[in-house]
């Protein structure tokens, strides 16, 4: 019997444990999962027969080895630090890795290790990073294939509520790990545009934000996402002059956070007040001097009109109130994730929808081509939502892919760019509703 170690029981792992124990019977596999709360393992693994339960501290050495020794490939949904951790464990007992997050530079560093070992630690295997990743590369390499220049790639992912349940002013509730929300766009933003290296600070990502038009979404707001640069070299694509990856929200949304952002509200380097309220938080941070209303001082801050709608949507969150401040936070991020998570939580009915668009434009024949490649899928409700499902199916496939010997798994730290990989796992995907259609003018 193989054993799959599957490390998280968090919001993204839902469909991944799902799917591994739909297959497991018949595979012969028992699927362990790994997490640091009890609850939340019971909650996905519902009694199954050959699902077990492993509450476990990642930190905890031993604790970790053990599991990791024991199984024939590990899954991990674990937070991005902690990837590192297990994968310097698969690298002592010679275990396959599958994770979603982004490539870490301390990850990147054991790439020949890995090699070496004979071993994949494929990252980046989730939605985005991962559906992307794949689709994009089947778009490029087939364009390649009919001798087409690839001039332009843009590609565009969020994660939204339905429509029927967006009923707040942000239009944005939680599908996935609330604290990449706080992080989102932190470190700035890197792109090509028009043969230009483009880089966007923290301060102004999500400033003036542009708009693309999603068929049966609607309008969307996109800003850049992290440093699109690094996967130049990774596509392959020469002679390309615009390379863009960029996250979508609803245009309000953007506005909104672009006013935290200037008020100093998602800062996780300044410290909090203890017993402080929402309101002397704000007063604290916006330079408050209390010759006007603190709505009037912010809207002067924002150079706003105190009747705009980004007020009234922070209005909304509750910032100009005197509650207290529960807990006691460390720092304006802190609090703002606290407030969050009551503010965007979904409801156990609610639906979210997951949104995927690639524009390609390339030269063939001399003729000028637009291609355009959309994906849109929704939830079923909180537990089984379209951000579950393309964050957890694709790894799910992989390692199933990987354990019957259906691909021979490619070596070292990887992300899935390579066909031996992308076409079995998109193929499968369309076969749970994750496709695309294509339009070409």
């Amino acid at each position: 019997m193989q054993t799959i170690l599957v490390a998280g029981a968090g919001k993204s792992s839902t469909y991944l444990i799902h799917y591994l124990l739909s297959h497991s019977k018949r595979n012969k596999w028992r699927i362990i999962v790994a997490d640091g709360s009890e609850e939340a393992i019971a909650e996905k693994i519902k009694g199954h027969t050959n699902a077990e339960s492993a509450v476990f501290d990642v930190h905890n050495e031993l604790e970790r080895q053990r599991l990791v020794k024991n199984a024939d490939i590990v899954v991990s949904l674990m937070p991005p630090t902690l990837h590192v951790l297990l994968a310097k464990d698969c690298l002592q007992f010679k275990k396959n890795l599958i994770t979603s997050s982004y490539v870490s530079p301390e990850m990147r560093e054991m790439h020949q290790a890995a090699v070496d070992a004979d071993l994949m630690f494929m990252c980046e295997m989730g939605l985005d990073p991962g559906i992307d990743h794949m689709t994009a590369n089947q778009i490029i390499h087939s364009t390649q294939r009919v001798a087409a220049s690839i001039t332009s790639f843009k590609s565009y992912c969020g994660g939204l509520v339905a429509p029927e349940n967006d009923d707040n002013p942000w239009h944005y509730k939680f599908s996935w790990n609330p604290k990449n929300i706080i992080t989102a766009g932190l470190g700035g933003a890197k792109f090509l545009n028009n043969g230009k290296n483009q880089e966007v600070k923290y301060e102004d990502i999500f400033n003036h934000n542009k708009k693309i038009k999603v068929d049966g979404v609607g309008q969307l707001a996109y800003y850049a996402n992290r440093d699109s640069l690094r996967y130049l070299d990774l596509y392959d694509v020469p002679e390309i002059k615009t390379f863009l990856r960029a996250t979508l929200r609803h245009p309000d949304f953007c506005k909104g956070w672009n006013a935290l952002i200037q008020l100093g509200l998602t800062s996780e380097a300044d410290s909090v007040h203890e017993n402080s309220s929402y309101a002397a938080w704000l007063k604290d941070k916006s330079a408050y001097q209390n010759t006007i209303s603190l709505k009037e001082h912010v809207a002067q801050k924002l150079s706003l009109k105190p009747d705009d709608k980004v007020i009234a949507m922070l209005d909304w969150l509750g910032i100009f109130n005197d509650e207290k401040i529960p807990l006691s936070p460390k720092n304006s991020g802190e609090v703002l994730l606290e407030l969050l998570l009551q503010k965007w939580a979904m409801k156990p009915e609610d639906k979210d929808i997951v949104v995927m668009q690639h524009e390609v434009e390339y030269l063939h024949r001399k003729t000028k081509v637009t291609m355009t490649s959309t994906m849109s899928i929704k939830g079923e409700n909180r537990e089984f939502s379209a951000m579950a499902k393309t964050v957890g199916l694709p790894m799910g496939i992989l390692a199933r892919l990987v354990l019957n010997q259906s691909i021979k798994p490619p070596k070292g730290v990887l992300i899935p760019s390579m066909p031996s990989v992308y076409r079995p796992v998109l193929t499968e995907l369309a076969h749970h509703g994750i496709r695309f259609s294509e339009e070409v003018s």
